[in-house]
């Protein structure tokens, strides 16, 4: 066991690597429960998160307590056939969720300028 920490101390994993999994495609009825199932076999799990509304079905999110075990579930899991649909395991990336959010939040300050200085959009008829 102590020999297997010093090879993980060695290892230089890439920059977009992290604990935190984000799974899409997946079954719209599977539970936590069998998610812990699937996804505990490759590392002790602090946390599952199932999308529950209608935006956010066949998505998860899964929390490793390390983050060696993260990569080994990504690597291994990517593709994995669950109720005839293949799973899609990626690394989460914030950038990436908050981006459709600043993305509005800009549509609604240019809107607010336009406003401001009257310009008007609508082309000329």
């Amino acid at each position: 066991m102590a020999m297997q920490a010093a090879k993980r101390a060695n290892i230089r994993l890439p920059p977009e690597v992290n604990r935190i999994l984000y799974i899409r495609n997946l079954p719209y009825k599977i539970t936590a429960e069998e998610m812990y199932d699937i996804f505990g076999k490759y590392g002790p799990i602090r946390q599952i998160r199932v999308g529950n509304t209608p935006e956010t079905r066949g998505t998860a999110y899964v929390v490793y307590e390390d983050i060696f075990d993260a990569k080994n579930a990504c690597d291994h899991l990517s593709g994995f056939n669950v109720c005839n649909r293949y799973l899609v395991v990626l690394y989460y990336n914030a950038n990436r969720a908050f981006q459709k959010m600043d993305t509005k939040k800009k549509e609604e300050q240019l809107k607010l300028l336009k406003e401001k200085y009257g310009i008007n959009t609508d082309p000329p008829k």
